[in-house]
């Protein structure tokens, strides 16, 4: 499902992102879904990055001991 959204910018800034999209075989439209798919894609790399560098430093961590499958399981 499409929804609508609206945007502000600069008079110039549209006519030069529209001329460009023009030049591309697109309109702005689309090619504002494109930016916003990847801006949301990025957003997900970086969560994944920074996970894995919580996982990185907890895999470091040493509890001292060894803990026996009864003392996993305890809740």
């Amino acid at each position: 499902m499409l929804r609508n959204i609206t945007l502000t910018a600069e008079d110039a800034l549209i006519d030069r992102a529209r001329a460009i999209a023009a030049e591309n075989h697109t309109t702005l439209n689309v090619a504002f879904r494109d930016w916003l798919a990847a801006y949301v894609a990025g957003q997900d790399r970086a969560a994944v990055e920074r996970f894995r560098g919580v996982m990185a430093q907890l895999g470091a961590t040493d509890a001292g001991r060894t803990f026996s499958r009864d003392e996993m399981n305890e809740r």
